[in-house]
């Protein structure tokens, strides 16, 4: 097994890979009489030919570190939006594609109040809370077509903090 050390989530760091939803720095305009501030455009939402976009919401199980990363995922026909609806972590793992397979992960843990674009054809992890009830709001592509390409590790990766 290799380790995989749990890094902090920036822009910066997670930009060949998707991007980050927060509120961070000043809202880009304010609006509802000047009481809300919108930060707008945040996600680079991308959907293929024949589909939609969609809004579902994904409960999923706690997890813990160290955390055994066995298998990455990836959607060919659209960008897919995590968002959690509580202001809990999670762990956002994310992999550079080397010629159709995925290269080695990178883990990053989310803020409260981060959520997460993955762009598409991107490889990532499953949705992975820490602690919280695990809810989130997904935007991703709604269609007929495949839109998931699974990959599983011949040695799996430990995340740990």
């Amino acid at each position: 097994m290799t380790t995989i050390r749990v890094e902090p989530l920036t822009a910066v760091a997670f930009a060949p890979f998707g991007d980050v939803l927060d509120t961070g720095g000043a809202p880009d305009r304010l609006i509802n009489q000047g009481l809300c501030g919108r930060y707008h455009d945040r996600a680079r939402l991308d959907f293929g030919p024949g589909g939609r976009a969609g809004i579902s919401l994904f409960k999923a199980e706690l997890r813990r570190l160290p955390y055994r990363l066995e298998m990455v995922e990836r959607h060919p026909e659209g960008s897919q939006a995590f968002l959690p609806m509580s202001a809990d972590g999670f762990l956002a793992i994310v992999a550079p594609d080397e010629d159709g397979r995925p290269g080695v992960p990178r883990a990053f843990l989310t803020a409260p109040g981060q959520g997460v674009n993955y762009l598409r054809n991107t490889w990532h992890g499953v949705l992975t809370p820490l602690a919280g009830p695990g809810l989130f709001a997904v935007i991703d592509r709604i269609g007929d077509t495949a839109n998931l390409e699974e990959f599983w590790f011949p040695t799996q990766y430990v995340v740990t903090s």
